[in-house]
């Protein structure tokens, strides 16, 4: 006789198997996202903006603006390395320069060759 699988919202009994780690996850996962945009909705906002996720804006390849970092990781004139919620984001260049910093927006200058995400 073959198991039927439960669907993920009513499981048969509370258990701490992977599935049930798995589906609560998820669960919590979208009841968030939920709230995210139903907040964003109600004020007319992006969702990114509401989620405080970073923003990036490159002007060619001689400026990056970073919004929402949370610190410096490294730096040099070849790479610097910028702390988000997201990752690490990692700018590779020649002559890289801290144009401007804030506590939550950052203006790197120079020659930047590649833009890349660590995590």
């Amino acid at each position: 006789m073959r198991r039927r699988r439960m669907p993920c919202k009513f499981p048969a009994a509370p258990s701490y198997s992977q599935d049930g780690v798995n589906c609560m996850e998820r669960n919590r996962k979208e009841k968030e996202s939920g709230v995210l945009s139903t907040v964003a909705e109600l004020f007319d906002l992006p969702a990114d903006v509401v989620a405080g996720l970073p923003r990036l804006e490159m002007v060619g390849s001689r400026q990056l603006y970073l919004e929402h970092h949370t610190g410096i990781l490294a730096y040099s004139q070849e790479q610097i390395d910028a702390n988000t919620s997201a990752g690490v984001l990692r700018v590779k260049g020649e002559r890289l320069t801290l144009l401007a910093m804030t506590g939550e927006e950052l203006r790197i200058g120079g020659r930047i060759d590649a833009v890349e995400w660590v995590r």
